[in-house]
């Protein structure tokens, strides 16, 4: 009796494993499928007249990270080179000592970006906010997505959901140990999940108020 317990009790926990692995890896190759025939160099994408930049963390001292400045450099080559017409900064800005966007701004102007291309977007909270917020508060049709290569396909995903029509450049001009890429990738596992989670079951509303379009 007790050695049928057993056994049950281990094609249960084995049945669940099977459903935990399953649903943690769909999501990810579905989504990394998706993105791969949409993923370039700066040299190869096409223009659009938007690249949308992701927001990361901030330093002590409230300047941009190594991750931000990463990306934000990489959005300053696409307008370099004439693939965008503006930089749209998206990040969270929730409280007044935390300002990705302002952050963002900040080095794009030390890059030599000027502040009438720039717009910032302080509710992109997350990256399914940054999508939504993308289409309907700033009224984006097409865009270039810039961010590290661990997020862009999960941000490939959301944004041409809310249908922005997209395009991503991985933000790759420093060297991240591979400890910091190998939870980066991990956490990419559950984030994957809880966005196709909430564009098919939950569908938040982010954070809204005024449309402000980009290009009147």
């Amino acid at each position: 009796m007790l050695k049928k317990i057993i056994r049950s009790l281990w094609r249960t926990a084995l049945v669940l494993s099977l459903f935990v692995v399953i649903a943690l890896f769909l999501p990810k190759f579905v989504v990394m499928l998706f993105a791969s025939p949409r993923t370039f160099t700066v040299d190869e994408v096409r223009p659009a007249r938007v690249a949308i930049v992701f927001g990361a963390g901030l330093l002590s001292d409230g300047s941009a990270g190594p991750v931000l400045r990463d990306r934000v450099e990489t959005a300053v080559k696409l307008y370099q080179a004439g693939k965008v017409e503006k930089l749209l900064m998206s990040g969270d800005n929730r409280f007044v000592e935390y300002n990705e966007p302002e952050a963002m701004r900040q080095y794009a102007l030390d890059l030599g970006v000027p502040n009438e291309d720039i717009r910032l977007d302080y509710a992109g909270r997350r990256t399914y906010d940054t999508c939504y917020r993308a289409k309907y508060i700033f009224q984006v049709d097409s865009a270039i997505l810039v961010t590290q290569s661990f997020h862009l396909p999960r941000a490939l995903f959301l944004c041409n959901w809310f249908d922005v029509e997209s395009t991503g450049v991985e933000a790759n001009n420093h060297y991240f140990l591979k400890r910091y890429r190998a939870f980066w990738s991990f956490r990419e596992l559950f984030a994957n999940l809880q966005s196709v989670w909430d564009v098919t079951v939950a569908k938040p509303l982010p954070v809204l108020g005024k449309i402000e379009p980009i290009f009147e």
